[in-house]
């Protein structure tokens, strides 16, 4: 799949890609490899892995940004970049999406909470800007762009339903060209299929709380273009290095550890150094 002309024709046509959140480009590898159509490089994630912090914003633009720079140089299906509250106001955003832009992802989420911005998932609420600084916001996105084929997903962070179909329909018109609620906002797919008709375009799900616990994958693909499980790899990775790293410290020994471990030289193949040995013996001649 190309970067972004076919993903952005697939999504539209609502044939539905399906991602997993990656934290760094080692994540973003393997979820390549198990198969996925796009990956997402997490906010959650990033903030965690990089900075060993919560998700409160409190990694820079550019750190992101770095993060997945590296993410799109090291696999080939498509990233989907998000970029929280884009750093600021208008302005901010719009050299935000610049940037992410220039580093290739094929889509950004900008959401409308007042920055910094607070991971809805974490606490009791969150604050969101008033309805017409959220359009302005998108308009300066979309004009910000310079790859016709890079989406620009709006996120709403307002917890009414009535409202999150209201404030999609204005991003809708604004220019943006998926809408994503936030989990907490709807609690059954009858409200994501009123928002869904209600905006016009397809829905960006983050597969989380009853989403992933009540819906199937066919509902789901009954609303979305875009179904991500965001947080699974990072969970995934904390329970195992967990287990392991405990047992390890007891014991000073890895030959009972409760995780089995990858093999030494499955993961050399898999990291790139056949390719790069390669490379040396053509380019580094002995003198």
């Amino acid at each position: 799949m190309a970067r972004t002309d076919e993903f952005k024709s697939r999504i539209l046509a609502q044939k539905t890609i399906w991602a997993a959140g990656a934290y760094d480009a080692l994540s973003a590898k393997l979820i390549e490899e198990a198969g996925f159509d796009a990956l997402l490089t997490s906010g959650f994630g990033i903030s965690a892995s990089y900075l060993g912090q919560p998700d409160a914003e409190l990694y820079t633009m550019s750190e992101n940004l770095a993060v997945t720079s590296n993410v799109v140089s090291a696999v080939d299906i498509p990233v989907i970049a998000d970029i929280d509250t884009g750093y600021g106001n208008a302005i901010n955003a719009m050299r935000t999406v610049r940037e992410f832009d220039r580093s290739g992802v094929a889509a950004v989420i900008l959401e409308d909470q007042v920055a910094p911005k607070r991971c809805p998932i974490c606490v009791s609420g969150v604050e969101v800007i008033p309805l017409d600084e959220g359009i302005s916001k998108i308009e300066a996105a979309v004009a910000a762009r310079q790859d016709p084929n890079m989406l620009i997903i709006a996120r709403t962070d307002v917890i009414d339903e009535a409202q999150a179909i209201e404030r999609g329909k204005a991003y809708v018109k604004a220019g943006a060209d998926i809408i994503q609620p936030i989990s907490k906002c709807f609690s059954s797919i009858e409200g994501l299929r009123a928002m869904r008709q209600g905006c016009g375009v397809p829905l960006s799900l983050q597969v989380l709380g009853w989403l992933e616990k009540d819906l199937s994958p066919k509902e789901i693909e009954e609303v979305a273009g875009i179904a991500t499980f965001p947080l699974v790899p990072l969970m995934t990775v904390a329970t195992a290095l967990r287990e392991n790293l405990k047992v390890l410290a007891e014991k000073h020994s890895a030959r009972d550890l409760p995780r089995p471990v990858t093999n030494h030289n499955d993961f050399i193949d898999f990291i790139g150094f056949t390719q790069v040995e390669e490379l040396q013996l053509k380019y580094l001649r002995a003198s």
